[in-house]
């Protein structure tokens, strides 16, 4: 495992959606640059520009919804194995059955349970 710098993007119309995700890497002593997005448009011009590590991603936003973002992503050769897991109310099975079928790594419904975060995050990235 590199020493480098982790980037994340959190991807959230929520502001404290995305601090709420943010605080809860606190608990590791890994150094963590956040890089923020209110919805997939926006998640997508960063992604062009900055090197990321990781996507934490709702599915419900404006101008472009996560599992739109997804789709759009997982298309780019150069985005094929970068981690995004969706972080998202949506519970129903068949939401979490089309995000994955879409390229989601994995799928946390909220609200967010720290344990299962953790568990999840360590075993992707950190």
């Amino acid at each position: 495992m590199e020493n480098e710098a982790k980037t994340i993007l959190v991807v959230d119309d929520s502001r404290v959606m995305r601090n709420i995700v943010k605080n809860t890497f606190s608990y590791k002593n890994i150094p963590c640059e956040f890089l923020e997005a209110g919805n997939g448009r926006d998640a997508l011009q960063i992604l062009q520009t900055k090197k990321i590590h990781l996507i934490l991603l709702d599915w419900n936003m404006p101008e472009l919804s996560g599992l739109d973002f997804l789709k759009k992503v997982r298309t780019a050769e150069d985005y094929k194995n970068l981690p995004i897991i969706m972080v998202t109310s949506e519970a129903a099975k068949y939401n979490v059955i089309e995000a994955l079928k879409s390229g989601a790594t994995d799928y946390i419904i909220k609200p967010v349970n720290e344990k299962i975060f953790k568990e999840k995050l360590a075993k992707i990235i950190l």
